[in-house]
């Protein structure tokens, strides 16, 4: 057989190419259902309260080292219905709310200041950096001579730990704008004020929103710090009041009330990103 015949099919037509390219589809992973991701999501903690119910059913743990879980759930009731419970979660969520805001503005205003203008960045990036390398925790003593044990000291102490998170992804996020895209929008007669509202901070929006996760995180563990300043009020109060009466019940519903307060703080987090960011939930 000739290879004009072998171009050629039996009837003369020309053969049938098998080695043509095809270019495969890109796999597209389906959305998981959101009762999935939910219940996958509670599995830890459901797995952590087993063990919990367990360790204290068995005897393995006694009341005077921890409560179980069934104590737990009573001493909720109890200082509930006395009004305990709610007149310190008000407390503490406004001294924990007045210094994050304290220290969003302080820390964003700074990173603006100094990641976009040069004269900021000379006259104040090495002393923030200097001061953001000092523990907060070192300044309680310095607070309660300056300010006393009023609400004040408490009210900075969180500013002060929430401020710097702040500055330093705001300053990041700045500096890394396009810069041809500044002098773009210079050149169409922007001020500085419009181009840092409508062009900088939209493009640091990543990094604004990293910040505000780190912040609120460190908002909520200033507040355990600031709550042990001679607190009458609030949920350090009540664990002063339940350790001096070796109440571990009631320790384990504050440390319960801290670990709620940080979960909200980053569930705000993710529902912002969803809701400015919705391009990065259509990536995944």
């Amino acid at each position: 057989m000739t290879a004009t015949s072998e171009l050629l099919g039996t009837a003369g037509k020309p053969a049938k190419d098998t080695g043509t390219l095809v270019t495969p589809r890109p796999a597209v992973r389906r959305p998981r259902p959101r009762g999935w991701t939910l219940t996958v999501r509670a599995l830890g903690p459901l797995a952590l309260l087993l063990l919990w119910w367990a360790a204290s059913a068995t005897g393995l743990l006694t009341p005077d080292v921890l409560a179980s879980p069934a104590d737990v759930v009573r001493a909720v009731g109890e200082l509930w219905g006395n009004g305990q419970l709610p007149d310190a979660l008000a407390t503490s969520l406004t001294r924990s709310a007045t210094g994050l805001l304290i220290g969003l503005t302080t820390g964003l205003t700074l990173g603006v200041v100094t990641g976009f203008t040069r004269l900021g960045d000379e006259l104040l990036d090495s002393s923030l950096q200097t001061l953001r390398t000092i523990p907060f925790l070192s300044l309680v003593p310095l607070f309660m001579v300056w300010f006393g044990i009023n609400e004040i000291a408490k009210i900075l102490l969180i500013a002060v730990a929430t401020t710097f998170p702040m500055y330093v992804s705001t300053s990041s996020g700045v500096r890394n704008t396009d810069p041809k895209l500044v002098e773009a929008m210079r050149s169409f007669g922007m001020s500085r004020l419009a181009i840092v509202r409508q062009v900088v901070l939209p493009g640091a929006l990543p990094s604004l929103l990293a910040g505000l996760r780190l912040s609120m995180t460190l908002s909520v563990i200033a507040l355990i710090a600031a709550e042990e300043i001679n607190a009458t009020a609030g949920i350090g109060y009540l664990m002063a009041q339940a350790q001096s009466y070796a109440r571990t019940d009631i320790l384990a519903v504050c440390i319960l009330v801290y670990g709620l307060f940080g979960l909200c703080a980053d569930a705000v987090v993710r529902l912002l990103e969803r809701v400015l960011m919705p391009w990065r939930r259509a990536g995944r």
